[in-house]
């Protein structure tokens, strides 16, 4: 069982030296398979967003929330995220990430602490540069899932995405139209793929250097 005070402790430390970025994001890309190829040229600069990855016990477990995206017409439509969304006004990426968590999953902000943030991640489809921002509540919080935004919330337990048996693939259907060999993990029982499975990977490998 690994101890959660140790842990938090040095993945904080950890989390202010060089991280893998793109290294350990590749491990995970999907890459397209036959003709079809979606388009993805942006004529604007990316948008700003920031996501919160919040560990937190549950008995003998660590466990960090992801949210299932209800199904519409969109590219992001019925996938699995962490909490998150765009820049308000001035806020700084670790207000974004803290005020979506607590819109999204309901999560109260002050249970959180915030120690450290993983690479910026562009994600390409919705044209956004997210910045991954890493905390956690020192006992198991409540809760509660936005009717509008989220579907359901997913509880990711991290001993189960470490070994290398838990990196799978498999071919999808993304946006309903774009066939994809797609690397990704399985999540209370979803398939967590794409940006929110390379910026978990990179977390992954973090985790793997310290535990």
């Amino acid at each position: 069982m690994i101890d959660f005070g140790k842990l938090i402790d040095q993945l904080e430390r950890r989390l202010q030296g060089p991280l893998p970025g793109p290294a350990a994001h590749e491990m995970m890309r999907a890459v397209p398979v036959g003709n079809k190829m979606p388009n993805f040229a942006h004529k604007t600069p990316p948008k700003s967003g920031s996501v919160l990855i919040v560990l937190y016990p549950d008995a003998d477990r660590i466990i960090f929330p992801l949210i299932k995206r209800p199904d519409y017409s969109g590219m992001h439509s019925g996938q699995i995220s962490f909490p998150g969304g765009k820049k308000e006004g001035e806020e700084d990426s670790v207000a974004t990430a803290l005020r979506e968590g607590n819109e999204e999953i309901g999560i109260d902000i002050s249970e959180v602490k915030v120690i450290g943030r993983l690479s910026n991640f562009f994600v390409i489809p919705s044209n956004f540069m997210v910045v991954p921002i890493v905390g956690y509540a020192e006992r198991k919080p409540e809760l509660v899932a936005d009717p509008i935004e989220v579907a359901r919330i997913l509880h990711g337990d991290i001993e189960s995405i470490l070994p290398d048996e838990a990196m799978l693939k498999r071919e999808i259907i993304a946006a309903k139209t774009y066939q994809m060999n797609a690397p990704h993990f399985s999540i209370d029982n979803e398939v967590v793929w794409g940006a929110t499975a390379m910026m978990l990977n990179e977390l992954r490998v973090i985790l793997k250097e310290i535990i």
